[in-house]
């Protein structure tokens, strides 16, 4: 499959009977911007072997040389010719030619059409942030508790994120609502992350769900039963849920994707324990991945588990990395942890980093090409200028 952007992302297999050659790859820059290509494949290498043609044009080109000295007039003293020539006059006659030879060896790669996995600004429109609200982020151990560092990380992310790409943001506590659809106001997203209020319960699951919904409404996602149908405590509060459309019987059957290949929008989804109530989140972890989805999962707080006070309440709070690593890998996508407030801010920090720009498999066709056409106009333009002559 191809897509349109800076050349054509390629992530489909070889063609029939094609097989990847690979080799070391280099810094390029694209737009102004240093592009690291990593490893370089060949999808047609069946036409590397016409490269054997640039060592019989060197050899033709010498030939060439010797027969046109024979019919030279002899001089009484070649060192008179020498001195007429001059060194540089007597280098310029190879440059045109050298440069020709290397457009030819350029053209033959570009035929080849390499491709290479090299870090892109990211094509990335929508980011939806879902952050658990339950009672344990009232935790104290972090300074000065879990849920304003939490908050105070979001809102860092959020400002230094590219303000071209959409953010929404999901609280989840024993339900998970739609705090703040997606948008680029950046006053309105730390509005919203201003706003969490502590909720008794978490439904991981149910975040999940209700991120998936706000990125796909034309899906007819049924959240009445997915998020109800793994239960509810007590203290469970109405949901607030993005509109959804409801399905047509026009509409196409669903086909599932290749897990992590949706590159519109991720979802980052922080907690700080393990579900108790609503549906399984390794269930809403597939649905994700069936749409392309990635992941991205940041576990914050003690890894072995403490006893947690929190306004005459004592609370029991274990970071369930387990299931948190298990969302991340069913997506493609990856998990952090963070054991403390600054921990989580760098945590964001390299989130930033890698949605801003991420690794692609690229056909880099277009830069041989390119290379070949400039190396042929020079070789042309100093024959030109230098002897009267084209290559």
């Amino acid at each position: 499959m191809w897509t349109e952007g800076i050349g054509a992302y390629f992530t489909g297999s070889l063609p029939p009977g094609g097989t990847a050659r690979t080799v070391k790859g280099k810094i390029a820059t694209i737009s102004g911007k240093d592009v690291s290509v990593t490893v370089m494949t060949f999808l047609w290498p069946e036409m590397l072997p016409l490269l054997l043609a640039a060592p019989l044009l060197v050899a033709a080109y010498v030939l060439l040389l010797r027969r046109k000295k024979r019919g030279v007039i002899r001089y009484a003293s070649v060192s008179l010719i020498k001195i007429a020539l001059g060194p540089t006059q007597r280098l310029r006659r190879h440059i045109p030619p050298l440069l020709f030879l290397l457009s030819v060896i350029a053209m033959v790669v570009a035929i080849a059409r390499p491709s290479a996995v090299i870090t892109l600004p990211s094509q990335q429109q929508t980011i939806v942030l879902a952050m658990d609200v339950s009672l344990s982020m009232g935790a104290k151990d972090v300074d000065p508790n879990r849920l304003t560092a939490a908050q105070a990380a979001a809102k860092t992310f959020v400002e230094e994120y590219p303000s071209d790409t959409r953010i929404g943001i999901v609280a989840f506590g024993a339900t998970a609502s739609l705090v703040q659809t997606p948008t680029q106001n950046r006053e309105d997203l730390l509005a919203a992350i201003e706003r969490f209020q502590l909720q008794r319960g978490t439904a991981t699951g149910s975040a999940l769900y209700v991120a998936l919904a706000t990125l796909f409404p034309d899906a007819g996602i049924d959240l009445e039963s997915l998020v109800f149908k793994g239960g509810l405590t007590r203290y469970a509060a109405p949901v607030a849920r993005p509109e959804v459309k409801p399905k047509t019987p026009e509409e196409k059957a669903f086909k599932p994707v290749a897990p992590g290949s949706y590159g519109s929008a991720v979802i980052i989804l922080l907690s700080d324990g393990r579900r108790t109530t609503g549906p399984d989140p390794l269930e809403a972890a597939k649905m994700a991945a069936d749409r392309g989805v990635k992941v991205y999962t940041v576990g914050f707080g003690t890894k072995e588990g403490a006893l947690i006070g929190f306004e005459g309440w004592s609370v029991y709070v274990r970071l369930d990395e387990e299931t948190l690593q298990g969302i991340a890998q069913i997506t493609r996508g990856e998990y952090f942890h963070a054991g403390t407030a600054t921990d989580l801010k760098k945590v964001y920090q390299s989130l930033n980093a890698r949605l801003v720009l991420e690794k692609k498999e690229t056909e880099i066709t277009f830069l041989f090409a390119a290379a070949a056409a400039t190396l042929l106009l020079a070789a042309s333009l100093l024959s030109l200028l230098w002897f009267n002559r084209s290559v």
